[in-house]
């Protein structure tokens, strides 16, 4: 038997595809006595064979590794539960579109639905303007004073009285849709706001007719004003919505975003939009979204300041856009929650409600597992479906599908890339005989030895005859997150096995043990342990330490 220790560089792997799903009823309560019988799985509308299946709880997935802990002199002590993280959230506030009216309730809301996280969860606090980002954390205290430091942050602010007046909405109407009948309203508002007279008034008809050109002019540079401005806004939440996806592909357990905006639009960002979705689908990243304006009746007249409000003197019709773009601004949050198997709020002002729902963790949760059969290496989208074979007013909620390969990996490439999925996706497999245990001594006050024990039961393998030995070669690959989900360190070994018949059958009854170590500091980690042998079985389990 050789090992050697390798470098590991990975990417993402499809052979095995992992959907999470959560049941409720129809009195929207978890559902969590279901069987892998009950469940029918559909790749492109085809069903498919479900060859994993596994109910988890939370708070439950990580192993409490707890008998090998050893003291510097030697002796076995217990220690104490290890805090380590399992679920990963992310609240990302969209400061640059909220405005004041919106964001101090929903900052409110937002705290109180804190409390509602559980020793296990992991929260952070991003926004869309970059500022005031707090990374993943269990001090509630801290993620409370993020939240409350938010404030509104537009690109631009709108001057209080805008001549003419004109939105994103608009400005997109007139310069993107061509819509004559939004171009005229705000030429109409142009000679209001700059004249004091009422362009449909027998005093100021014939004036605003006679330079209807000048003011059409006018509309359609404000347009092209707006429209820059309006589509930095977007880019900007687009792309800490990708910011978001990355974090957290990093992190080892299930992963959601909670986009709390009151909506932006995206009207010649269509491509980014779909690029974030397919990111975020391609990272098993779920993005709740919630509408921050709760129960949104747009005010035809503006608000009661009569600041940025449509020019309902001069162009009464300005007011009517308000609704239409209010819908316009939903559609991107449904968009983005429906296609990553999210939780769409709005309409709603019990906004503490919504949130708490898309922190809790669900009561239990269902991992399927199926291998796509004949499957084409083209990198297309695979639409996702999961039915029940009773309970047809249960609530589904799963991914909505994963992406092909763009082209078939070598061998060595595909150990590389599911051992990579599975290092960071917190999922228990045992495919094949593996104890883990851990192990440490402290080597100074500030300063330890952490040992990963990895026995395996060799006869109870599979291996192949060559002139006249058994073989068979084991990937074994250790990966160390603090406390926070953070990864710490990792480590790839490569055992190759060349046992003659007798060593296997005579001397090996007591198995083999791979030990890894790694230099660390006192406190808790998640050790991540996946090991896969040449025959493409698959074992994965998860420990935890606390080193005082």
């Amino acid at each position: 038997m050789t090992s050697h220790d390798e470098a590991t560089t990975f990417k993402v792997n499809v052979r095995l595809v992992l959907v999470r799903v959560v049941i409720h009823d129809n009195q929207g309560r978890a559902v969590g006595n279901l069987h892998k019988e009950d469940f029918q799985l559909f790749d492109n509308g085809k069903p498919q064979v479900i060859s994993q299946f596994a109910v988890e709880q939370p708070g439950t997935q990580v192993v409490r590794e707890q008998k090998t802990a050893a003291s510097q002199t030697g002796e076995n002590t217990p220690s104490r539960i290890p805090d380590v993280a399992e679920r990963f959230i992310v609240y990302l506030f969209d400061d640059v579109h909220l405005q004041t009216s919106d964001l101090l309730p929903v900052r409110d809301a937002a705290v109180r639905a804190l409390g509602s996280l559980q020793p296990y969860d992991r929260a952070a606090i991003f926004t869309t303007s970059g500022q005031g980002n707090l990374d993943f954390t269990d001090d509630r205290a801290q993620l409370r004073a993020a939240v409350l430091r938010i404030q509104p942050r537009p690109v631009f602010s709108a001057p209080s009285h805008a001549c003419p007046y004109i939105t994103y909405y608009m400005a997109d109407q007139i310069s993107n849709q061509h819509d004559p009948d939004t171009l005229q309203a705000v030429a109409k508002g142009a000679f209001h706001c700059t004249t004091g007279l009422d362009p449909d008034s027998p005093q100021g008809g014939p004036q605003f007719r006679a330079q209807i050109d000048r003011w059409r002019q006018m509309a359609e540079s404000a347009s092209m004003s707006e429209l820059g401005i309006g589509e930095s806004e977007s880019r900007l939440a687009l792309g800490a919505l990708k910011d978001a996806i990355q974090r957290l592909t990093a992190s080892p357990g299930p992963r959601s975003i909670v986009l709390v905006s009151p909506g932006f639009l995206t009207p010649m960002l269509q491509y980014d939009l779909t690029d974030v979705i397919d990111k975020a689908l391609h990272a098993g990243v779920i993005v709740d979204t919630l509408d921050a304006r709760g129960l949104y009746v747009p005010m035809i007249g503006g608000d009661a300041s009569g600041e940025n409000a449509p020019d309902m003197m001069g162009a009464p019709e300005e007011g009517l856009y308000a609704i239409d773009a209010a819908s316009a601004n939903d559609s991107v949050l449904a968009t983005l929650a429906d296609a990553t198997g999210g939780i769409f709020v709005h309409n709603d002002n019990d906004l503490s409600e919504g949130l708490r729902q898309m922190s809790a963790a669900p009561e239990s949760s269902y991992l399927l597992g199926f291998s796509p059969q004949n499957l084409k290496y083209d990198g297309s989208f695979h639409t996702l479906s999961v039915k029940l074979t009773h309970c047809a007013e249960c609530r589904i909620r799963a991914r909505k599908g994963y992406f092909a390969p763009k082209q078939a990996p070598n061998a060595e490439e595909e150990v590389k890339q599911q051992t990579l999925e599975t290092l960071f996706s917190q999922v228990e497999m045992h495919d094949l005989p593996i104890d883990l245990h851990t192990q440490f001594f402290k080597v100074t006050d500030l300063d330890a030895k952490l040992s990963v024990l990895v026995h395996v039961d060799v006869k109870r393998l599979r291996f192949r005859k060559t002139e006249g030995r058994n073989n068979n070669n084991l990937t074994v690959v250790t990966g160390l997150f603090d406390h926070n989900g953070s990864f710490v360190t990792g480590n790839q070994k490569i055992i190759e096995m060349r046992w003659k018949d007798e060593t296997l059958e005579h001397k090996l009854d007591r198995g083999i043990t791979v030990k890894t170590s790694f230099d660390v500091k006192p406190g808790s980690y998640l050790v991540r342990l996946v090991v896969r042998d040449a025959e493409g079985m698959l074992t994965a389990e998860n420990g935890a330490i606390e080193i005082p």
